[in-house]
């Protein structure tokens, strides 16, 4: 399982799923609903075959981003400022993982699509294996007047739902003056036993290295031998 040395600040052992608002909930309540059911749904279609793909097997994937921690900020200034920390191996061990960057128009890209019009081709093209890796694929560049070009996120998937324990999640992602409410309100339900109850660290997406790491616990062993 991914595991690096402490100092190393260009690398995490963490991934982060954030939430947004949904069905009339806010990104703040989507994510305490998304806690309550402990499951992330896999709502849509990602990857290289989304267009193209059969049903089955599924390109819907949940996606989380392996950004280090104390980088959130530039990615909660497009995705919000909510969102559900996991280890990664937790991720691996659900048959997910890190997402491959092909660049448009490449040799490679070509090859992929030739792999995915062959499979498509065949008599009983849902039993073709490239199905289950294209959702982990995702080509970049410019299109016409637009550009996909996503790897900043460094994104890792999970095909299907993500079902999850308590155990699972490390850490919570929220604006620093709901941290408070949110405390109380897992405390509520453990006290009443009404629920599950997320008593992890909970992180400001602008917290500076300094304090996502003072409040995840983790010692610097750079900082600590000196």
């Amino acid at each position: 399982m991914p595991h690096y040395d402490p100092t190393w600040d260009d690398m995490s052992e963490y991934v982060v799923h954030f939430t947004k608002p949904y069905q009339n909930r806010t990104a703040y309540e989507n994510m305490l609903s998304i806690c309550w059911q402990r499951k992330l749904k896999a709502v849509n279609r990602f990857g290289v075959a989304r267009k193209m793909a059969p049903d089955w097997p599924p390109q819907n994937t949940v996606c989380f981003s392996e950004v280090p921690l104390h980088l959130m900020s530039r990615l909660s200034k497009k995705r919000g400022e909510y969102g559900i920390g996991f280890k990664k191996e937790a991720i691996i061990k659900r048959g997910g993982g890190p997402i491959w960057y092909v660049e448009k128009d490449t040799t490679t890209a070509q090859q992929i699509y030739a792999l995915i019009d062959r499979a498509a081709g065949v008599t009983s093209p849902a039993t073709e294996p490239i199905w289950f890796l294209t959702p982990f694929i995702d080509v970049t560049g410019d299109y016409g007047k637009g550009s996909y070009r996503f790897e900043w996120e460094r994104e890792w998937r999970v095909r299907e739902d993500f079902i999850f324990d308590v155990d699972d999640v490390v850490f919570l992602v929220l604006p620093e003056e709901l941290h408070s409410a949110a405390r109380g309100f897992f405390m509520e339900h453990l006290h009443e036993n009404s629920g599950p109850a997320f008593l992890c660290p909970y992180l400001d997406a602008n917290w500076d290295r300094d304090r996502v790491r003072l409040a995840l616990g983790i010692t610097d062993v750079k900082h600590a031998t000196s």
